[in-house]
């Protein structure tokens, strides 16, 4: 068993729009080439942006409140990520783990509630964040996103979260993340993105028993390190590693954290172009590439963070369901 804790399933307008890439994935397609690399289950949730926001707005990048294509945010990416899993493509989607995606701060009452009719129609394990693109500052699940607190805490499912340190995103700090990990100590959370190498954070997520951190895009993180990029934590605050080696980045963040690390891909955001400030940024890597850090480590490494750790997180209430 071989598990892809973090992929993007759909598509975005925002990025489309913005002329911004990825900016789809395929069920199918996913399976089919992260399959053949041999990955036997995947972690999936809708992409970023929704139909609920002034789509009009997206051509210039920006994010503002509807009228959109549909007053509640998510509910049409929801459940159209799960029918495509549950109902268009059983035979591929059995394979997957859905996750919903939630925005923390817009109309939460109203998402709360088509998360209660999704959840007698389909199975899904998790609760997904990005507060950054969304701008939506994740202090607010303590606020008006209490609401997915108490699901989480209802239906016993975990949340994964977007997660920052650049100085510039005020909606997604890491200690922001672990500060609600830790008022909340009965729900399970998971830090994405290795908390951007920031080692105090990483720490705090080994400290906590409900705390779990994901590696996806981790070799475009990587090599952020080496272009001394400001969405990675500066050298005070870094985890000490060989950047030059994703492989070895790997390797030492199993060996600090053994059991709080799991591997995920960001399928397909494990590239990233666009045109920031007037020049285009490539960040560029490929899933052969994600894969072949992983299979550097031993096997029982692997067999560690990309199935053991993830199954703990999950809790699966039935793990019959990965036969």
């Amino acid at each position: 068993m071989l598990i892809d804790c973090h992929n993007h399933i759909g598509a975005d307008l925002l990025f489309y729009l913005h002329g911004d890439f990825p900016y789809a994935q395929q069920l199918v397609d996913m399976t089919h080439m992260g399959g053949a690399l041999g990955i036997t289950h995947w972690v999936v949730f809708p992409f970023v942006s929704y139909a609920a926001l002034d789509v009009t707005k997206f051509r210039k990048g920006e994010i503002a409140d509807g009228p959109g294509l549909e007053s509640v945010p998510y509910a049409f990416e929801n459940r159209r990520l799960l029918e495509e899993c549950q109902r268009l493509f059983p035979e591929v989607g059995e394979k997957t783990l859905p996750f919903v995606m939630v925005d923390p701060m817009r109309h939460t009452d109203a998402q709360a509630a088509e998360l209660l009719k999704l959840r007698s129609e389909f199975r899904f394990h998790g609760i997904k964040i990005q507060s950054t693109i969304l701008q939506a500052d994740i202090k607010r699940l303590m606020n008006e996103g209490r609401v997915f607190l108490d699901l989480a805490r209802e239906w016993d499912v975990p949340f994964l979260i977007h997660s920052s340190v650049a100085p510039d995103d005020l909606w997604a700090q890491a200690h922001d993340i672990l500060d609600i990990a830790e008022a909340n100590p009965d729900i399970r959370f998971c830090a994405a993105h290795s908390c951007r190498f920031d080692k105090e954070c990483l720490d705090r997520v080994q400290a906590l028993p409900n705390a779990w951190f994901d590696n996806s895009a981790h070799c475009i993180h990587c090599d952020c390190v080496l272009k001394e990029m400001p969405n990675i934590a500066p050298p005070a605050r870094r985890f000490d590693s060989d950047y030059s080696d994703p492989a070895r980045v790997i390797a030492d963040l199993a060996a600090a954290y053994p059991d709080k690390f799991m591997w995920g891909s960001d399928s397909p955001f494990y590239s990233y172009a666009a045109q920031l400030g007037g020049k285009v940024v490539k960040l560029i890597s490929t899933y052969e590439r994600e894969m072949a850090a992983l299979h550097a480590s031993p096997a029982d490494v692997v067999r560690r963070i990309a199935a053991t750790n993830t199954l703990k997180y999950l809790k699966l209430p039935d793990e019959s369901i990965l036969a």
